[in-house]
């Protein structure tokens, strides 16, 4: 017994306590890998003494892009039989071009200077006005108050056949080319459709513009050789009668070059600019902003513009000296121009024809919108 651990059965004295139990030598089992592997906790937001666990946030997917276009819903709303009734095609053709006439009536004197300028020193002569505003003293002096106003009657029928041809044309052609929703074309189909259009609408009007020209310059000449139309209708008939018919359409070819440069710088620049205005943040949509997009476009426009108009001018104005015309054809005019009178002569009149083209616009779409609103009060209201 001597060197045994006694038994646990052995008997122990009293008082002696049990020595503790051997601990064994045998390595511990390794834990299951998924108690090691734990999931990190959610972050917890403390509030005072409560921690909450914050809940997880489900962002929603972006909303899909909208239509590039959508129908208003008051016209998607309103059944056909109660939409709105506009004017006919006939009354709006009759409006633009009373609205073009109406506008003429106070833009006719710079027509008048404008073309004096072109005509100044033609033929290799001193030019006769220095600048605009000694042309406008010099009409002022000469012709009196009347005759700034000479080559009215021409102006108005101008725009009565060039205004109504091209509006009509335009308004034809822009809904043939739009689509089926009433979506109107492109850009580009739209300039495409504006140039057709004034080049139409030039074709037209030039028998007028021939008798503007002339009507207008007829006061520079000495008396002896002055034309001295009474009014529109008797230009037209002494031209056809004495130089013949195709007199009335002299510098056609020019005239209708003329109406595509315009319409083209003039829609690109127009709406250019006015899109420029209204980002700047400092204008609206309305007759200020109108205005200013006009001036803007008319700058840009008579600076395209300038080089074939006084070439139309010059050519529909010349007379035939012993069977022989002044100039050959717009070409000829260019170069003599450019020889004998510097090439800057080429934008001669620019000051008032800049002055005119602006406030024409602006005004035209004013008797326009005038003439609209009470058509509807009167008519359609009912």
């Amino acid at each position: 017994m001597g060197g045994h651990a006694p038994s646990e059965t052995t008997p122990r004295p009293p008082g002696e306590t049990a020595p503790p139990p051997l601990r064994s030598h045998a390595p511990r089992r390794p834990r299951a890998a998924a108690s090691r592997m734990r999931t990190p906790p959610p972050p917890r937001v403390t509030l005072g003494r409560r921690r909450l666990r914050t809940p997880r946030v489900l962002v929603p997917p972006p909303p899909p892009p909208p239509p590039r276009y959508r129908v208003p819903a008051a016209m998607a709303a309103t059944p056909a039989a109660e939409r709105p009734k506009t004017s006919p095609k006939s009354v709006k053709f009759l409006f633009g071009g009373l609205a073009g006439m109406g506008a003429t009536v106070f833009v006719q004197p710079l027509d008048l200077v404008k073309n004096r300028m072109q005509l100044s020193g033609e033929g290799a002569k001193g030019r006769e006005y220095p600048t605009s505003l000694h042309a406008l003293t010099s009409i002022l002096r000469r012709e009196g108050l009347r005759g700034i106003y000479t080559g009215l009657s021409a102006g108005l029928l101008r725009q009565a056949t060039y205004t109504t041809t091209r509006l009509g044309i335009y308004s034809v052609l822009l809904e043939r080319l739009g689509g089926a929703d009433g979506t109107p074309p492109p850009f580009l189909a739209k300039a495409a459709i504006g140039m057709t259009a004034g080049a139409a609408g030039a074709f037209v009007g030039t028998p007028a513009e021939v008798a503007l020209i002339r009507m207008t310059a007829d006061g520079r000449l000495p008396p002896a050789e002055r034309r001295g139309y009474r009014n529109v209708f008797d230009a037209l008939l002494r031209m056809a009668r004495e130089e013949g018919v195709a007199t009335l359409w002299r510098g056609c070819i020019p005239t209708m070059a003329r109406a595509v440069v315009v319409n083209a710088a003039q829609l690109a620049s127009y709406s250019q600019s006015k899109q420029f205005l209204l980002d700047s943040g400092y204008f609206r949509d309305d007759i200020l902003c109108h205005f200013c997009a006009s001036m803007i476009s008319g700058l840009v426009t008579t600076a395209a513009s300038m080089p074939v108009d006084i070439v139309k001018t010059r050519i529909q104005n010349m007379r035939t000296i012993d069977g022989k015309p002044e100039y050959r054809n717009g070409l000829d005019v260019l170069v003599k121009v450019v020889r004998y009178e510097g090439f800057f002569s080429l934008w001669k009149g620019f000051t008032p024809y800049y002055a005119r083209l602006g406030p024409h616009t602006v005004l035209t779409f004013i008797f326009l919108e005038q003439m609209n609103k009470w058509y509807k009060r009167l008519f359609l209201s009912a």
